[in-house]
């Protein structure tokens, strides 16, 4: 083959190739917009420079306590600066940043933080118990942990030395060096572990660059938008919005945990622009508009992700002054990778057919190159009919390295060069992905398909409900049947017989479940709920 006539006879080179990595961002900020607002939280306030030393003396600090490139740091943290800074100073100084979810147990900790080889701790002392018994459970492995003493904590202090104590340690004017490969880790994020242990997603400095754009060009957010932190820093790495705010020189305003009347104050008080998070954060934002009678005085925008939006979460947010955009993604994708872009014409439609057309997974977010459906034993699109079931696969930037330690998972999440999500879907003939169910939540009644997200999607519809999961009951002659469990919201009464009532008005018969279940329906940290859990309820007959 001969050579190209666009050949310059130079390689890449320092001049014309950079490692891409989201650290620029804080640099960037830092020196173009040194003395605008970075961190609020509570009465505390910290500029961009500010924001930019504390995180070089983290680094520094680190590096000088032993840390070195490819080591993890492990944070037990809410969403508080420190977890912030972590986002940035961990890997600045080569490291991998490993963000618990804090709502875990200390099995589970303790198993992250040995296959994680955790070298450093940063915890809450919230979380002191969970700790302490995870670190028993260590049995040996050296870690150096550093208690975060938030002045809204509380608990015991655990570590060899105090958050702020390690920050003085540091050089404010540290130079942190871009990793010499952008393929290389910036941070390890462990999936639910429903069954079994959990797996180690591990992100590149690529990945996260790219996705962290991605979240502003697919949800055109403007410069200096002002963040609510009602994501958890430690899921997906709050879906790369810490790098996000930072390449907006935006505004991080903390929040230590999803509480309505405080987000309603924070969103009032700050100016809050944007704000993620799962239906149920949303639905408990509805349920609590009687708080804010006269709305939030400005327009604000929302991501929602999880299940699809039903009608009464889009309309009862726009009665707040909330305008919903709906992203779908997984830990692997880095949080978002796909979004249902909207289309001007929706605008004028009434709102269950809006409900229906945002509800989708939609379309590739700008920098994942690739997502579709596909039969997963050939290999082969499925039409666009809206009707032909296939898994949803992703190929592209954005897409995790793969699972830590675990070379079997992660070639099987690859085979036949795309990623596996397990989400069942159809590509509608828009082009749009429509989620049917997870591979493992789809009910086979009497021969017959439901799926549960559908049957979800009528219950929402109810009035009274808040909150609905569907999972499958067994069953003598159908071998097994759709059980509806629902939180009702506060003041609501509707009966067992309503609800079926409901799904009849609404559902082939077939899919109408016989059996409704009232009372907290088990979620996880990020809002998610755990089906896992009903299964086994509808597994114990003395449970119902």
């Amino acid at each position: 083959m001969g050579q190209s006539p666009f050949a310059t006879g130079l390689d890449e080179n320092a001049a014309n190739h950079v490692p891409l990595s989201p650290l620029t961002f804080m640099a960037r900020a830092a020196m173009v917009f040194p003395r605008k607002l970075a961190v609020i939280h509570g009465d505390r306030t910290l500029t961009w420079s500010e924001t930019y030393a504390r995180c070089r003396r983290l680094a520094s600090a680190l590096a000088r306590r032993g840390v070195k490139p490819g080591d993890t740091v492990a944070a037990m943290l809410p969403n508080v600066p420190a977890m912030f800074e972590a986002h940035f100073g961990v890997p600045m100084a080569g490291a991998v940043l490993n963000t618990l979810n804090t709502r875990l147990d200390a099995e589970s900790i303790a198993f992250m933080l040995r296959h994680g080889a955790a070298k450093v701790l940063l915890t809450d002392r919230d979380f002191a118990p969970t700790i302490r018994r995870a670190l028993e459970l260590l049995e040996g492995q050296e870690l150096l942990v550093v208690d975060v003493d938030d002045p809204a904590a509380k608990g015991d202090l655990l570590g060899r030395l105090e958050y702020e104590q390690l920050i003085r340690e540091g050089d404010p004017d540290f130079e942190w060096q871009l990793p010499a490969d952008e393929w290389d880790a910036i941070s390890l994020n462990y999936t639910s572990g429903t069954t079994g242990n959990p797996k180690g997603v591990v992100y590149h400095h690529r990945g996260a660059y790219l996705n962290a754009v991605a979240n502003i060009l697919s949800w055109n957010m403007p410069p200096h938008s002002v963040y609510l932190w009602t994501l958890p820093m430690f899921h997906c790495n709050g879906w790369c919005f810490p790098w996000t705010v930072a390449a907006l020189s935006g505004v991080n305003v903390c929040l230590r945990q999803v509480d309505p009347k405080t987000i309603f104050e924070l969103i009032q008080r700050h100016g809050v622009t944007h704000f993620c998070g799962a239906p149920v954060v949303h639905g408990m934002l509805i349920n609590s508009a009687h708080l804010i009678p006269e709305g939030l005085g400005h327009p604000v925008s929302a991501l929602i992700a999880g299940a699809a939006p039903p009608a009464a979460i889009i309309e009862g947010m726009e009665k707040l002054g909330v305008s919903i955009t709906h992203v779908y993604g997984l830990t692997e994708t880095y949080g978002p990778a796909a979004v249902c872009a909207k289309q001007e014409a929706w605008e004028s439609l009434p709102i269950a057919e809006r409900a229906r057309l945002n509800g989708r997974q939609g379309i590739p977010y700008l920098m994942e190159e690739a997502m579709t459906v596909m039969d997963p034993a050939t290999m082969t699109p499925v039409p666009a009919d809206g009707q032909t079931m296939g898994e949803i696969m992703f190929r592209g930037n954005i897409v995790m390295k793969g699972y830590l330690k675990n070379p079997a998972a992660t070639e099987e999440a690859f085979a036949g060069g795309w990623f596996h999500t397990g989400d069942l879907a159809v590509l509608e003939p828009d082009g749009y992905v429509k989620i049917k169910d997870r591979s493992k939540d789809i009910i086979i009644s009497g021969g017959e398909n439901i799926s549960s997200l559908e049957v979800e999607d009528v219950l929402y519809r109810h009035p009274d409900v808040l909150v609905a999961a569907i999972v499958a009951k067994p069953d003598p002659k159908w071998g097994e049947v759709p059980c509806a469990f629902v939180e009702l919201k506060d003041g609501a009464t509707a009966k067992e017989g309503d609800i079926i009532a409901h799904c009849r008005a609404h559902l082939a018969r077939f899919k109408v479940p016989p059996m409704v279940v009232f009372g907290p329906i088990p979620k996880t940290s990020t809002g998610k709920i755990q089906k896992y859990v009903l299964r086994q309820r509808m597994k114990s007959t003395d449970a119902l």
